[in-house]
């Protein structure tokens, strides 16, 4: 059943990528309206919600690597503040600094495959007026894959291992004078059960909005689900993906 579940992931990469995204805002109830630079037809809305590059669900799939690189690695910051932190934080105010921040939260909200903890960890990271979790590409794929794989989330398993390894990462854009930024991971989602394990490439990309001090998932639309390929492969160089150096 664990390798059923994973099967239904790789299909969920290419079908969330899929859906269409409107251009509309989130807001939960009680939470903050947007500010200036968060409104409908603004660059920051533009820039969240335009399509990322289709890729068929095989790209997520193992296969060889590319000869080819989309760029140089991009050299991800050290953060500031690490020791005792379950994500570590305080990452720079540039672009680079955005992506370094979704990538230590994708990496920790992703350990264990449960959609409680991603929720969780995303809580600590979104601004009031964040797109709701439920939203959010890495929640829907751990939900299906628990969901096939006949486990309840917030339930343990014995012999279930489960994590999110980022290797590659892009920049998609900035607004609001580099302020606002929409970043994206690639990298391998593993599955180990007894001693049998299975990978997927998963991608993803979020709106980060730099407080003053952190970068944290910005208010407004939630942005296009990113493709998923297989790190390193042809379909993730197309894409711009690049290898990751650094602090992650």
């Amino acid at each position: 059943m664990i390798f059923v579940g994973l099967a239904a992931i790789a299909a969920f990469v290419v079908i969330a990528h899929a859906r269409t995204t409107p251009v509309t805002l989130s807001n939960p109830p009680g939470a903050a309206l947007p500010g200036p630079g968060q409104l409908p037809g603004d660059p920051e809305t533009a820039l969240a919600t335009r399509s990322m590059p289709w890729l068929p669900a095989q790209a997520a799939q193992p296969h060889p690597q590319s000869t080819r690189i989309a760029g140089p690695p991009i050299v991800l910051p050290a953060p500031s503040q690490r020791a005792g932190l379950w994500i570590p934080d305080g990452f720079p105010p540039t672009p680079e600094g955005a992506l370094a921040q979704l990538a230590a939260l994708n990496q920790a909200a992703l350990s264990g495959g449960d959609p409680e903890t991603y929720d969780r960890a995303y809580a600590q990271l979104a601004l009031p007026g964040a797109p709701p979790v439920a939203e959010a590409g890495l929640h829907v794929l751990l939900r299906e894959f628990r969901n096939a794989a006949g486990i309840a989330a917030g339930e343990m398993t014995d012999g279930l291992t489960v994590r999110y390894e980022v290797t590659h990462g892009l920049i998609k854009g900035t607004a609001d004078h580099g302020r606002y930024v929409v970043a994206c991971t690639l990298g391998q989602f593993s599955v180990d059960f007894q001693g049998q394990g299975t990978s997927v490439g998963v991608g993803d990309c979020q709106a980060l909005r730099w407080t003053g001090n952190t970068w944290r998932v910005s208010p407004g639309p939630r942005a296009a689900y990113a493709p998923s390929a297989w790190p390193g492969t042809g379909e993730s160089v197309d894409v711009g993906y690049r290898a990751l150096d650094g602090a992650r």
